[in-house]
């Protein structure tokens, strides 16, 4: 008898566990781990969604910056953490980039993960100096055909989303315009800024300001239409049909959850993403929330590899 009671107690944790209930190590905190550096959206948008998750798990959950390589060091931790709910991964769009512009992966992007939503999209704006004789996108496709390779884009990071968002559009249109790489963001933007360069496409959270001032002309959005926060300025699809390049964040879990723990998890998630709080953030940082559900945000992954393969391919893009 003292034996079976022993048998049980130690099985009695078990159940309680797989089902992702109240067991599941409550005094560890859960960490989210950023491929991205610090004060950056990933970063911001992650840390804004710890502090309304943790509330609602009853939780503490902390945010853990592993930048390089595009996100994969990140990714590849979490890809072998244990899929026991203390270990996610806040990625974005470089996520399904990086399948096909790396040659080789520590981890499969789509069988390691376990997605449970994706957060938040955000679309890009074409931007120029005010002294680029063109006032839209169609204007911008005809200099630029007239005059091939006398244009050229500022990239803030070859592989980003940035950069493949100006390949897809030379890959539609047909225009030659060259890229112009640098070591970040804030220097490309600096160089369209000071007419160094031509044309860039920019985050919005990170141009509008200068858009507003006069500093720099909006041509087209990214978005599959116009957006609310500039409602005279074209989507690029108006001109290109089906042309769309929105940066994404999602979070996920290591592979091979248990569907219970990480239906709890996607539900906080997805709740936390509808507070005022977090709302505020996504527009402060140009983005649209989205909060789908984990089999939706699995769906949109795995559409989206083969579709930036095919922009990777045709930029002939390398990492750095």
């Amino acid at each position: 008898m003292i034996q079976r009671r022993r048998i049980l107690q130690a099985l009695a944790p078990v159940p309680a566990m797989l089902m992702g209930g109240r067991a599941f190590a409550q005094s560890t905190p859960i960490r989210i781990l950023v491929g991205a550096p610090a004060g950056g959206s990933t970063d911001t948008l992650a840390r804004t969604l710890s502090i309304e998750m943790g509330r609602l798990l009853g939780r503490t959950v902390i945010v853990e910056n592993r930048p390089g390589a595009g996100g994969n060091i990140a990714a590849d931790a979490v890809a072998k953490a244990a899929p026991d709910g203390n270990t996610l991964l806040m990625s974005f769009t470089s996520h399904a980039i990086n399948a096909s512009l790396y040659p080789s992966l520590p981890f499969d992007p789509v069988k390691d993960f376990t997605p449970l939503t994706c957060m938040a999209t955000s679309p890009s704006v074409l931007v120029a100096h005010p002294s680029l004789p063109a006032k839209d996108v169609r204007e911008l496709i005809a200099l630029a055909k007239a005059k091939p390779g006398k244009l050229n884009f500022a990239i803030g990071a070859v592989g980003s989303s940035l950069h493949l968002a100006g390949d897809a559009f030379k890959m539609q249109s047909g225009a030659y315009i060259v890229n112009i790489p640098y070591r970040g963001t804030a220097p490309a933007l600096q160089d369209v800024l000071a007419g160094q360069v031509d044309l860039m496409f920019a985050a919005v959270g990170n141009a509008q300001a200068q858009i507003r001032a006069g500093k720099l002309k909006a041509l087209g959005v990214t978005s599959a239409k116009r957006l609310p926060a500039f409602p005279d300025v074209p989507a690029i699809a108006e001109v290109l049909p089906g042309y769309e390049s929105s940066a994404w964040f999602g979070l996920f879990g290591p592979g091979q959850m248990n569907p219970e723990l990480s239906k709890r998890l996607s539900d906080a998630a997805r709740q936390a993403i509808v507070t005022p709080d977090v709302k505020k953030r996504l527009e402060l940082e140009g983005a649209v929330p989205v909060g789908n559900s984990p089999d939706e945000f699995a769906r949109f992954v795995q559409a989206e590899i083969p579709r930036w393969a095919k922009v990777v391919k045709f930029a002939g893009a390398k990492p750095e």
